[in-house]
């Protein structure tokens, strides 16, 4: 999976330096993107704890953190099935739309995204690879509208991974009905926001949003961990220490 043999540090190293104790960072980190918050209504919030923070202290810790973040939780990531449902949606960064390539499968599950400057064949492939690279295998179907970039971009994948030989291409409105349901979460959270300032910034961000829709979809396999019926903070504290 992407991230997954990825130097990770110790939870002391992670943290050391940090003005704020981690579970404040944690905590901060993960009520702006689940919830429909603004930063300053976060500041507000922590002030009421009588912590004095900057909105743009919190907008760092999301960038610095997130991709550490991902790296820990992905590996207890289940592989999604092998149905999978494929479509674009738009965001805006500097007032300019760029394309948000999403999939989930039959049942929901998010199999991978892949933020892109450009809605092209080469953009299309680009997303393939990395599904195919976090879920290890290559779907036995995927469906997609009536786009047509995205559908040669599915019959030209075989020619340079043999692991797409088999899988069968779909086009139907009506099951990606899914896929196109599932955006809403993204623009849920995302709309607040107003745009983002740059291209990497978003990418760190939509990152982080989709990490948190995959603990929601309880797409991770935590028993190692033994956090059945915990806290969220408690979880999240066994799966970065671990």
């Amino acid at each position: 999976m992407g991230v997954i043999g990825l130097e990770i540090k110790s939870v002391k190293e992670l943290f050391s330096g940090r003005h704020f104790d981690r579970e404040i960072i944690i905590l901060c980190v993960r009520w702006y993107l689940h919830y429909k918050l603004s930063l300053r209504d976060l500041v507000e919030m922590m002030a009421e704890r009588g912590l004095q923070l900057a909105h743009t202290t919190i907008m760092r810790w999301v960038q610095r953190y997130v991709p550490e973040f991902e790296k820990r939780w992905v590996r207890y990531m289940r592989r999604s099935g092998r149905s999978w449902r494929v479509d674009e949606t738009y965001l805006k960064v500097r007032g300019r739309w760029v394309y948000l390539y999403r999939g989930v499968d039959r049942d929901g599950n998010t199999v991978d995204f892949r933020l892109s400057p450009k809605r092209d064949v080469a953009a299309a492939k680009a997303f393939f690879r990395k599904a195919l690279r976090t879920q290890g295998r290559a779907p036995v179907s995927i469906t997609l509208d009536g786009y047509a970039a995205s559908h040669r971009a599915v019959r030209e994948m075989p020619t340079e991974n043999n692991a797409w030989k088999q899988s069968k291409l779909r086009s139907s409105k009506y099951l990606n009905n899914l896929i196109e349901q599932d955006h809403r979460g993204i623009k849920f959270r995302t709309r607040p926001m107003l745009g983002f300032k740059n291209y990497d910034c978003a990418a760190t961000t939509i990152a982080s949003i989709e990490l948190l829709r995959r603990i929601g979809k309880n797409q991770f396999s935590l028993r190692p961990l033994r956090v059945k019926d915990q806290t969220a903070p408690t979880i999240w504290n066994a799966v970065l220490a671990a």
